[in-house]
């Protein structure tokens, strides 16, 4: 079996993923996902589908999104070339954590992983030109269920490593609501910090 590292981050469910890498002089192995592992690591999502971007500018924000009930989303999002600036932010209703967030630096180079369970919103900045991003999720995307929040809400006060008024970001995502307009589909209970 695969040896797997996981740490918390600073909202709990949202966790920081270190599979083991192999260097030699050939370069790096690891396997990015082994499902026996992981649940054994206490990752129980059962993922279904896998997506990836590629950004081609460093200082492209994708984010914030989620998707919401009846299809929940959770992601493991992991950075196939490049690096970004990962975010997640708690939108459960009635959360100890509610509108704060946690973030992780990944690069293709350190093979990190961060998983962001639903009920949060996330987005990441990329680091560098070119970068890739691939992640598993564990439900189907459904365009009906999907929700975001803005970026730049100073109500949440992410620390982006990109000047403000420079940033690549879609139109759609520009028009994001802040987390105060958000009617947030989820909601909090002690289920949640366990």
């Amino acid at each position: 079996m695969v040896d797997l590292a996981v740490e918390p981050l600073a909202l709990a469910g949202v966790v920081l993923v270190h599979p083991k890498r192999f260097a030699d002089r050939r370069g790096v192995f690891c396997e990015t996902y082994r499902k026996d592992a992981y649940r054994t690591a206490g990752l129980l999502a059962d993922f279904v589908q896998d997506n990836q971007a590629r950004s081609s500018s460093a200082g492209t924000v994708r984010g914030l999104h989620f998707q919401g009930p009846p299809e929940p989303q959770g992601k493991l999002v992991h950075v196939l070339s490049g690096a970004i600036f990962d975010v997640a932010v708690d939108i459960r209703q009635g959360s100890p954590t509610y509108g704060q967030w946690c973030a992780a630096t990944l690069s293709a180079d350190s093979a990190e992983q961060i998983f962001v369970p639903s009920g949060f919103a996330h987005g990441y900045c990329t680091l560098e030109d070119d970068t890739v991003v691939a992640y598993k999720v564990d439900r189907y995307y459904a365009p009906e269920c999907e929700g975001g929040i803005r970026w730049d809400d100073p109500a949440i006060g992410i620390v982006w490593p990109v000047e403000a008024e420079n940033p690549v970001v879609s139109e759609k995502d520009r028009g994001l609501p802040v987390l105060a307009e958000l009617a947030s589909p989820f909601r909090w209970d002690k289920a949640w910090s366990k």
